[in-house]
Formats: structure tokens, C-alpha cells, sequence
């Protein structure tokens, strides 16, 4: 009989008491064991690389070096974990590069420690995790002010989604889940699978976080699919 080994994660934040209480919440899970502790993001990386987490939990405001210049640290090592920001509601105006630096994610800081923990298995099984009240407000904060030539391409690439994977995207720009989107649109959640797949084929984009990121960066005002 074989048994799932525990995930690993590796809890990054200058706050003794919120570190302390996040330790906490994840160890109180069966499935899940802390590897180990930061109290900046240089310690982040060394812990990293010394206690091989599968996920780490990362604040970005830290002294020494911040979460955005440590996530781009530790998913550029070999055989990296991945990496879930953890935010305030008001949007850490750091959140968008931490993103582009090869984060998979990002949740609120006071979310129900239930959300918290599936947050950190959904990252571990290769998947994205955003926080539903904060993606909106993400993009309006980190709306580019003029299209690149990146934005021009995820623009063209948006008219070519069908309109049930353009219903499915901007469901996707929402924080859904596939089982909330295929519950929204009354259709079965492989459908919805198979629907993202495409989207993320169309875009280019390697997962739905960057889905929210082509969204803000390829619908400007004025363009026809804003």
C-alpha cells in the first residue's frame, strides 16, 4: 500500500506573528508539513534551496530582498518549487511583477484558512490559484497606459477565441474555478477543461494567471473587446 507523501511548503514573511500563524494553519493540515521558515527574502532563498519545499508561501514587502526579486530567484533554480503570493486586499502594488516573475499565483492574506491550503495544493498539482476579490481590481491597477507590441498580439490573439471560450476567459479573468465557470454557463467542467486548454493554446500563455495578465494587457480602452 503506497501513501501520498505530505506537501512541502516553505512559509516566507518579515512578520514573526503571521508567520507564526500561517505555520500554523498549513501543519494543522494532514496532506500538508512545513519545510521550513523566512523572515526575508533572501533567507527565502537560501531555505529554498536548503529544504527543497514544493510550495512557498511568499510576501513580497520584506527587508533585505523583496518576494518579486527572491520568486524570480527560486523559479529560476533547477527543479524549483512553485510560488503563491500572499497579498492584502488592497493589492500589493508589487503583486503584477511577482507575477511576471514566475509566481503561480496569488491569494489574500485573510483568506479562510480553507481557501489557503487549497490554494497550496492546487499550485503543487502545476496549477494557478488567484484570489476572486482581488483579480478585477489587479487589472485596473496594472492596466499598461499605452499597448506594446505584445499587447497588440494578445489583442488580435482575443478576437481569434471563439465567443464561448471568450464567455470562458473573461470568467477565467474573474477568479473562477473551472467547476464555478461550468456551474455559471451550465455546462460540465471537462468542457470547460478543454475550453481553457484552448484559450491558453490561442494566447500563448503557459497558465490561467498569465490568462488574467493577457486580459489586462490586451483589452485597452477603446479597443473593442473592453
Amino acid at each position: 500500500m503506497t501513501t501520498t507523501r505530505p506537501i512541502r511548503v516553505l512559509v516566507a514573511d518579515d512578520e514573526q506573528l503571521l508567520r507564526e500563524a500561517l505555520t500554523r494553519l498549513v501543519g494543522a493540515a494532514p496532506d500538508l508539513k512545513i519545510a521550513g521558515t523566512a523572515a526575508d527574502g533572501a533567507d527565502a532563498v537560501s531555505a529554498a534551496g536548503r529544504f527543497t519545499p514544493d510550495v512557498v508561501l511568499m510576501d513580497i514587502r520584506m527587508p533585505r530582498m523583496d518576494g518579486i526579486e527572491a520568486t524570480r530567484r527560486i523559479v529560476g533554480a533547477s527543479h524549483p518549487p512553485r510560488v503563491l503570493i500572499l497579498t492584502t486586499y488592497d493589492l500589493d502594488s508589487y503583486v503584477y511583477a511577482a507575477i511576471s516573475a514566475g509566481a503561480s499565483g496569488f491569494l489574500l492574506k485573510d483568506a479562510p484558512g480553507e481557501r489557503l491550503r487549497d490554494g497550496i495544493r492546487v499550485v503543487a498539482a502545476g496549477h494557478a490559484v488567484l484570489a476572486p476579490e482581488a483579480t478585477a481590481r489587479m487589472l485596473e491597477t496594472f492596466h499598461p497606459a499605452l499597448p506594446t507590441a505584445e499587447d497588440r498580439r494578445l489583442q488580435a490573439a482575443l478576437c481569434h477565441l471563439s465567443p464561448r471560450e471568450r464567455e470562458v476567459c473573461d470568467l477565467v479573468g474573474q477568479g473562477l474555478s473551472n467547476d464555478d465557470i461550468a456551474g455559471r454557463l451550465r455546462i460540465s467542467r471537462y468542457t470547460v477543461k478543454a475550453h481553457v486548454s484552448s484559450i491558453l493554446a490561442k494566447l500563448d500563455v503557459p497558465d490561467r494567471v498569465h490568462v488574467v495578465l493577457a486580459l489586462g494587457r490586451g483589452t485597452h480602452p477603446g479597443h473593442p473587446l473592453r
